[in-house]
């Protein structure tokens, strides 16, 4: 059985970008989907849910580093629940999004994408990706203006 969801919607903040003590980034983020729709008095109405997600390594410096407050997202990912005790001695529960995939809304916006070297392994075993192996990262360079041609992947 797989839980995989979709979830569309703005940032709520910027991304919160922090460290493990090992120093394996990770990244915090909020994202607030509204719905409107016409109640039975014929009126427009909006719901709005607000989802808490979590990703990690190079995506979350990918993502800290090129989404901000009120971005239009696309989220692919996971649910995950999550239980802890506070210091009165309650029990809490949440619901988060462990994110595998997320990029911006190309819907009401345009983006420029300049990819990355791969730093190594990853999901795809040891070699091959953008910048192959475990080679040093080059500085990324963003083409936008390429020809028919010599299209960009």
């Amino acid at each position: 059985m797989s839980n995989n969801v979709t979830v569309i919607g703005n940032l709520t903040a910027d991304p919160e970008l922090r460290f493990t003590a090992s120093g394996v980034a990770m990244v915090n983020i909020s994202v607030a989907d509204s719905r409107r729709y016409k109640d039975r008095n014929d009126e427009w109405q909006e719901d709005t849910s607000f989802f808490r997600g979590t990703c990690w390594r190079d995506m979350a410096e990918n993502v800290a580093e090129s989404l901000t407050k009120g971005a239009r997202v696309v989220i692919s990912g996971r649910l995950k629940q999550r239980t802890w005790e506070t210091a009165e001695g309650e029990k809490r529960n949440v619901v988060e999004l462990d994110i595998q995939e997320i990029g911006p809304s190309l819907r009401w916006a345009t983006a420029t994408v300049t990819r990355t070297p791969r730093t190594g392994g990853g999901d795809f075993g040891g070699g091959g990706g953008y910048g192959g192996g475990n080679a040093a990262p080059a500085a990324p360079v963003a083409k936008t203006d390429y020809g028919p041609d010599e299209a960009p992947f």
